[in-house]
């Protein structure tokens, strides 16, 4: 950690070299007498981020002792992504999973999930592929924080801000893309007030899905109306309803062979068409109260409901290639998921001062209940002589072998207080209880088990401040999983008498203000895993693996570099090993799909008033495919480019060249012979309108 702390001082010496002359804005130069920090939730300056909405607090990113990334609308549109998984290639930290061709997955500090996604600050943890056509923003908040979040978030959490109704006016846009391979996207975002108090707005887009893998095909459909109600400056009610429905076909991508990943045939696709089918439709209604009491209080409340049915079946390589006979075994299942989630939320923010002392003081609770219906099929087995184009024999499905219903209940309470003992230094500290009660029945064999749990998960935090666009942290957060996993799909008898997962983290770094536009993050974390479960590397099913480490640095520089120049720059150093023995991983194990070193470089210049140019990169070293360290991806780095043309006002059009140089890598994978292969060159050119 010496040498990690030493890059870390670096980092703060190289930020002054990009910025610009001109003074310098201090983040919280709005402070008023009171104290209160006056900040417009959810509001950024180009690429550069000025707040959070997950912090649940009215408090600049500056004054925040936790990595946070934000991707900006702005940001999102000039990459040309539409997809969440796409637009996280950008994050210093986060690696892709590939999530067995059917859902977001990734590792955030060498922690693997597919539970920590957030709409608006309200969990939304089922397996499924979200797409950006109504988001206004992404928010990456990095290490274990319970106390926001409850259970999970081990490596952090990803939160979606969704794009709401604006009162000021009318005002919509239009954008259609279409890429190299036939892909393509239409997407519509109208604004329209109603009257002085009521507003609406409607998202909608489709999307067709194809790239270079053979028999590869795929469609989205997404809808989101919106309405806002504002009766007076003090109060504020949002209702949403969100609508996807997801059809794609279920890629396992190649197998192995000899300790790497299969070459030669990026294309080939090991399945079958008819029975390699993912199908999603989710439903999610949301409704959220704001209201200010006073100047210096105020309330939210917040519920959302989600229904989601989930279908995916899929035939894929079971096995790496034997050399001896040129073959590759195969295997598959039919998965299915009904979901049904409540969850209320309500928080009262207080901002001011006792006795000379300042406060933003945050309250909260809330309850939620889950119903999970999962269902199970498997294949036969079979074998497939390795050829370009496969002959994959026919594969039938078993009788059910899973048949579980689970039902998650959760009521939490929690409490924080952000102290200002001086203007240089500031204090964080807050608990959080979580009573977290999971029931669960097999239908098929009759047994069911019950466990309840209950934890409490402290949040520690200095800041000080040498200046007031400025400051240097440390904290120290926990958090927990119980032991059914981040689905909670089943709970078996051994499972019930598990005690939940840990997860600590400590944290020190510096953000720097640099000037209004451009912020300077740095920082270094340890973070231990206490009681961790590991897929394991053949079956694909979670074992014990006792205490885990990671560790790691991590620099960003986001923002306006120049008045015409934006940029998003991030670096990672990190590592992550077994701690201690276990059948499934021996001690010294390194931590699957955690690169030691991962960059990433994202810069938009606009040379005239019409014309701008994008670069970005991205470069990650080797790391292993799972925990078995038996299979290595290689080292890989992938230029992308970018040009964008405003024809008016209104009317742009913009062409994203992907994988410029065609580089051939590897950029996910799921256990050591389900890897996916990236694409080569591809170019999308989009047209956007703006009314």
């Amino acid at each position: 950690m010496i040498h990690l702390a030493s890059l870390l001082l670096a980092g703060t010496m190289l930020a002054p070299a990009v910025a610009f002359a001109e003074d310098v804005v201090p983040a919280d130069a709005a402070r008023e007498a009171t104290g209160t920090v006056i900040v417009v939730t959810g509001t950024a300056d180009g690429y550069r981020p000025l707040d959070a909405n997950a912090v649940k607090t009215p408090t600049p990113l500056v004054d925040v002792p936790q990595t946070i990334t934000v991707l900006t609308r702005e940001q999102l549109d000039d990459q040309g992504i539409t997809q969440l998984g796409d637009a996280l290639r950008y994050v210093p930290g986060v690696v892709l999973g590939q999530g067995e061709g059917h859902r977001d997955q990734i590792n955030l500090r060498g922690q693997n999930t597919t539970a920590d996604f957030y709409l608006d600050g309200l969990r939304d943890d089922t397996q499924y592929y979200r797409s950006l056509y109504n988001i206004e923003r992404v928010e990456v908040l990095k290490g274990a924080n319970a106390l926001l979040f409850g259970r999970g978030g081990g490596g952090g959490v990803i939160n979606r801000v969704s794009k709401t109704p604006d009162l000021a006016g009318t005002k919509g846009q239009a954008s259609a893309n279409v890429d190299s391979f036939g892909a393509f996207a239409l997407a519509a975002d109208w604004n329209q007030p109603l009257s002085d108090m009521v507003g609406a707005r409607l998202n909608a887009t489709y999307e067709e899905f194809d790239n270079h893998r053979q028999d590869f095909e795929g469609r989205f459909i997404g809808v989101n109306p919106t309405m806002a109600f504002q009766p007076g400056d003090a109060t504020r009610i949002e209702l949403a309803y969100n609508y996807d429905d997801d059809r794609r076909t279920t890629d396992r991508g190649v197998p192995s062979r000899s300790g790497k990943p299969l070459t030669g045939f990026d294309n080939t696709f090991f399945g079958r068409s008819d029975l390699n089918i993912a199908t999603v439709k989710a439903h999610i209604a949301q409704a959220r109260l704001d209201h200010d009491l006073a100047d210096n209080l105020s309330f939210n409340v917040l519920g959302q409901y989600s229904h989601t049915d989930k279908l995916y079946g899929n035939v894929f390589a079971s096995g790496p290639v034997n050399t001896a006979t040129n073959t590759v075994a195969l295997a598959g299942y039919e998965s299915g998921t009904v979901r049904d989630s409540w969850v209320g939320q309500a928080n009262l923010v207080w901002t001011g001062q006792t006795g000379g002392v300042g406060h933003t003081l945050l309250t909260g609770f809330e309850v939620a209940d889950q119903d999970t219906l999962a269902t199970r099929r498997n294949t036969n087995n079979g074998t497939v002589t390795l050829a370009e184009r496969l002959t994959v024999p026919a594969f039938a499905y078993s009788p059910l072998a899973t048949n579980s219903r689970t039902d998650v209940r959760t009521l939490s309470a929690y409490i924080q207080d952000q102290i200002e003992l001086a203007q240089f230094l500031q204090l964080v500290a807050g608990v959080r209880y979580d009573e977290f009660r999971i029931t669960g029945r097999n239908a098929i064999n009759g047994v069911g088990a019950s466990r309840t749990d209950r934890k409490w998960s402290p949040r520690f935090g200095v800041i000080v401040k040498p200046q007031p666009n400025m400051s240097f942290y440390g904290s120290f957060t926990r958090t927990f999983l119980p032991q059914s996993g981040d689905q909670f799909g089943a709970l078996d008898a051994t499972q019930a008498t598990l005690a939940p997962e840990q997860f600590e983290n400590l944290e020190a770094g510096v953000k720097w203000d640099v000037n209004p536009g451009l912020a300077f993050t740095a920082a270094i974390y340890q973070l231990d895993r206490d009681n961790s479960r590991f897929n394991n590397p053949v079956t694909g099913l979670p074992e014990l693996s006792g205490k885990t480490r990671a560790k790691g640095i991590e620099l960003s520089l986001a923002g306006r570099i120049l008045p015409h120049w934006q940029a998003s720059l991030g670096y990672t150093l990190q590592d992550g090993e077994v701690r201690s023995a276990t059948t499934a991983a021996p001690a010294g194990r390194k931590l699957s799909q955690l690169p030691r070193h991962q960059a990433s470089a994202w810069t938009r210049y606009d040379v005239t008033g019409q014309i701008g140019l994008g670069l970005g990169i991205t470069h990650q070293s080797k790391s292993f495919t799972t925990i078995s360290n038996g299979v290595t991806l290689p080292a890989f780095t992938r230029l992308d480019a970018a040009v964008f043309y405003d024809l008016s006002e209104n009317l742009s059009l913009q062409l994203n060249v992907e994988n410029l140089t065609d580089t051939d890598y590897f950029p996910a994978a799921h256990t050591d012979n389900n890897i996916s292969t990236g694409e080569p060159i591809n170019a999308r050119l989009t047209v956007r309108a703006k009314f």
